[in-house]
């Protein structure tokens, strides 16, 4: 009896131990499927977002506890209580006021030429005394604008010869001729001059007018050609004449100490990597700061998003290059990276919990203090930063390294992103040329990601590599105050007719920011 009993009670502490594992075993399961399910939850509340909610990123926390205030979308809530009266009569006032501040938001330069139509009475005799009437007024009765459409022009460039009759009857002597010389054309034994070939680049990467849609609006100016022509003489025209200035400028850019680097995908059709030309191409945007001298910004096209392609464009660069997380801005030899705090917040800002908020806190704060400190010179700059950017940038680190985020839900992502760049995150405490976040580069890669959705994809490399040198002089004109199209005629008009390959010093005087076309194509 004794060992019946002793062998039920070992079968149920077996039974016992056995339930207890698998009740263990369902635990770590329901937890594995709870984070799971908050994860996903987390993805689906975020991506509902991205889809129906709004696109901006400006904060509406009010508090570093991470409040958020009910009644900010709807103005009426801070208003005051009115009476039935009061607000009929503040209501009266507010239209009243509308209606005698509204400016017209179309208008004519003043410099635009003035024609005047004049209206006389059909008969200026008086009906009474049948005299001639005297004129006594005029009043302008409206203004209206008038557009002439541009013309297209033939013109022959002819070379007149001169020959010296007198020496030519003299037989003892070779009669001496002379001959006008016509300026060299921008592409030889083409029709497209100057002014057409800037035309065509400005429409395309200002207007981001793709080259087939501009065909009709050159027939209709007078012009029969097609888009293939058209391609071939924005790339000739880079390659032959944009591309010294690209160069030139590229070489200045290199010997700053400070660059802003950003990239982005693009699309070309025939690559020479074997590749389908479904596989992303990309667009790199390098940019210097307004602090070393006047803004460049360069473009550079490539079939990758390799740390190769930056190492072959900066070469021997030495400095700092201020760009976003992505791991090809690492581990280069003579370069300090410092990392882009608006990245920083975004990743914050997806995470749409309480801590999230804490984090865009803290983010917001450091902005703000940018804010006070932007019209400061560098040295000021460094200074207002190590005194009160500093230790907050202390405690939002400390406070990301000591708080419980793991896993892979968006929390835990902006963690993990913030603690592993947080030396590049500093390094703008050190200096006070650095930005805090990489927004100059984002915002000069906005005309090709622009241009990107009308053009589509570009057919060769040579054709990317050229859109790559027009965006770049676009730009850099742009950011230099210059007027593009002007620009562009006047490089493809002077260029040709110099020798600016035995001389490359020459380029220096066609730079956006030089004194001659500084004093000529100045907007």
């Amino acid at each position: 009896m004794v060992n019946a009993s002793s062998n039920n009670q070992n079968q149920n502490e077996k039974l016992i131990r056995l339930l207890k594992e698998q009740l263990a075993h369902s635990n770590q399961q329901n937890e594995a499927l709870s984070k799971q399910i908050k994860s996903l939850t987390e993805q689906v509340r975020y991506l509902t977002k991205l889809l129906y909610g709004s696109k901006t990123e400006k904060s509406k926390y009010n508090t570093l506890d991470g409040q958020i205030s009910l009644f900010d979308d709807d103005p009426s809530f801070n208003d005051s209580e009115h009476t039935e009266e009061q607000s009929q009569q503040t209501i009266s006032y507010t239209v009243v006021r509308k209606v005698q501040n509204k400016k017209r938001n179309d208008s004519l330069h003043e410099n635009v030429e003035v024609k005047a139509i004049h209206y006389h009475p059909e008969n200026t005799i008086c009906d009474c005394c049948q005299c001639q009437m005297t004129e006594i007024g005029t009043t302008i009765v409206r203004e209206e604008a008038e557009f002439i459409p541009a013309r297209m022009e033939k013109v022959q460039h002819i070379e007149h010869a001169y020959e010296c009759k007198n020496c030519k009857a003299d037989l003892s002597q070779k009669a001496q001729i002379k001959r006008g010389k016509s300026p060299q054309p921008p592409i030889q034994r083409s029709i497209a001059g100057p002014s057409v070939l800037a035309k065509v680049i400005y429409d395309k990467f200002v207007q981001y007018l793709p080259l087939y849609r501009q065909v009709k609006e050159w027939e209709r100016y007078g012009l029969n050609t097609n888009d293939k022509n058209l391609s071939n003489w924005v790339i000739r025209a880079s390659h032959d004449w944009l591309l010294p200035v690209y160069e030139r400028m590229k070489n200045i850019m290199l010997e700053k100490s400070i660059l802003h680097v950003d990239e982005t995908y693009g699309q070309i059709i025939n690559r020479s990597d074997g590749k389908s030309g479904q596989s992303n191409a990309y667009n790199w945007v390098f940019r210097s700061v307004p602090c070393q001298g006047p803004a460049i910004v360069l473009f550079h096209s490539s079939l990758s998003r390799s740390r190769s392609v930056l190492e072959g464009f900066i070469e021997d660069y030495s400095g700092t290059i201020v760009c976003d997380g992505y791991s090809a801005y690492d581990k280069i030899e003579g370069i300090t990276f410092a990392n882009c705090w608006a990245h920083v917040r975004r990743y914050w800002l997806k995470a749409d919990s309480k801590n999230g908020r804490i984090g865009v806190k803290y983010c917001d704060e450091l902005f703000r203090l940018e804010r006070e400190f932007k019209h400061l010179s560098p040295s000021k700059r460094r200074k207002k930063r190590q005194k009160h950017s500093k230790p907050l940038v202390d405690e939002f680190l400390a406070w990301v390294e000591n708080s419980p985020f793991y896993g892979k839900n968006a929390l835990a992502k902006a963690a993990e992103y913030t603690l592993n760049r947080a030396n590049g995150l500093k390094a703008f405490l050190d200096d006070g040329r650095i930005e805090i976040d990489n927004n100059p580069a984002e915002n000069a890669i906005r005309p090709n990601v622009i241009g990107r959705k009308n053009w589509l994809f570009s057919v060769s490399e040579a054709g990317a590599k050229a859109n790559a040198i027009c965006l770049s002089i676009a730009e850099t004109a742009k950011a230099n105050g210059v007027d593009f199209y002007q620009y562009l005629v006047k490089l493809l008009r002077d260029l040709p007719n110099l020798d600016i390959h035995r001389n490359p010093e020459i380029i220096n005087n066609y730079l956006p920011w030089s004194k001659t076309i500084q004093a000529e194509c100045v907007k």
